[in-house]
């Protein structure tokens, strides 16, 4: 039998404020210094094991040994998640409640995201006449409008940049300290009481979304024990649909980010090259930052890499060192969406939402939502706009989660072609 090694320390009486100082790029410091893909520290008082990289990845997403309920911090439920959702959910309670989520990610309903997605540009891209927007307010609004459509939630007019704002604040407040996590969590109690009343409508007969909408499936979903679910939990659920589909907002962001730094992107995508898109739209999410780690616990004590975890022991897995790895991508910090072309489809080296088995594990059931939605919106601004782009600072900080580019992408002189 092979001896236990000793997992390595980062000596401190707590990291919490170190790793809100580093951001991204908390864990994959520690594993550089301690050129090691295993540390153990203390976050919150409590002692935490962060992880990084591929075979780190597998044993993560191997649901024998981990649970996620009751492991998110409040702060993240109150604002990002909500509480009591599917990303907190273990066994049967998760697999019933993914398998909901599944259902809605169909053919059909991914050709009407696409189609909707390429309406909503076209709509709101006419108003621009010429003026100067900032890309970010204004895809966080597309997108709105886009997940309410195809989720089949309504939204008036009037209500409409309310809406986009507190579901983009849900989104920036999840990962601060202060005003915007406190704005995070206002915005996520308006839109709880919104949705909540949505369900009630629908379960009322006074609202009767299209056969097949998220709005409709949710709203009538039995759990695992054959109950309709909460009217609470099922507007976090709802939610939980149509946040994610404004958080794209960041991706469309820097896709554009991309483009301008690299015209030979753009010139790929006017080209009509399908296979292109694709490779680009996976190599943004790459690229870019988005989630920077994820959690969970071990649920029995377990050894990895001849190193003993205990059982009840907080690990977080480094998504973004993952996705930067250069073990396992070549120039990790260079944008080559090239190096799709071949890609594996390894589920535990790419994992931009999260990794494993989408259908079944705690992967994103909407990765193919968000992947349709950016091609649709980044051919349509580079097939569909002109405009100019203004001295501005474009830079984004790894310390701040999320990220976004300083200006948020101011452009001008905006006019549909």
């Amino acid at each position: 039998m092979c001896a236990i090694k000793k997992i390595p320390c980062d000596v401190t009486i707590d990291n919490s404020l170190s790793m809100l100082l580093e951001g991204y790029c908390f864990i994959q410091n520690r594993c550089d210094r301690y050129k090691t893909d295993i540390f153990q520290t203390r976050l919150l008082g409590k002692k935490a094991i962060c992880i990084s990289g591929e075979e780190a990845a597998k044993i993560f997403y191997a649901n024998k040994y981990f649970k996620r309920k009751d492991v998110a911090p409040k702060r993240v439920q109150k604002t990002l998640t909500g509480q009591n959702g599917v990303q907190g959910l273990d066994g049967n309670a998760h697999y019933n409640r993914k398998q909901m989520f599944m259902s809605i990610m169909t053919e059909e309903n991914l050709k009407k995201l696409t189609d909707y997605t390429i309406w909503q540009w076209k709509v709101n891209s006419a108003k621009w006449r010429s003026n100067d927007i900032i890309l970010f307010d204004e895809a966080q609004i597309i997108m709105c409008q886009v997940a309410c459509r195809w989720a089949g939630v309504p939204l008036q007019k009037n209500e409409i940049r309310q809406r986009a704002t507190d579901l983009g604040k849900m989104i920036d407040g999840f990962g601060a300290v202060g005003l915007r996590h406190w704005q995070g969590r206002c915005a996520r109690k308006r839109s709880e009481e919104w949705v909540r009343g949505i369900i009630t409508k629908i379960r009322s007969g006074k609202l009767s979304p299209a056969k097949g909408t998220a709005a409709d499936i949710i709203a009538w979903h039995l759990d695992q024990n054959q109950k309709l679910l909460s009217r609470q939990i099922a507007a976090v659920e709802l939610i939980n649909i149509i946040r994610p589909m404004v958080a794209i907002a960041t991706y469309i962001t820097f896709g554009v980010l991309a483009m301008h730094e690299r015209p030979e992107c753009r010139t790929r995508f006017q080209t009509g090259d399908n296979a292109y898109k694709q490779m680009f739209v996976q190599e943004v999410r790459r690229f870019y930052p988005f989630t920077p780690y994820v959690a969970a616990q071990a649920k029995k004590s377990l050894i990895w890499d001849q190193f003993y975890i205990k059982k009840g022991t907080l690990v977080l897995l480094d998504i973004y060192g993952i996705n930067h790895d250069a073990r396992l991508w070549s120039d990790p910090y260079e944008f080559i969406p090239e190096r799709f072309e071949n890609w594996s489809g390894n589920p535990f080296t790419f994992m931009p939402q999260g990794g494993g088995d989408s259908s079944t594990g705690h992967r994103c059931a909407g990765e193919l939502v968000t992947i349709e939605a950016m091609k649709a919106s980044l051919d349509f601004i580079a097939n569909h706009l002109t405009y100019k782009v203004p001295k501005q600072n474009l830079r984004y900080r790894l310390s701040r989660i999320p990220t976004i580019p300083k200006s948020r992408f101011v452009m001008s002189k905006v006019r549909r072609i």
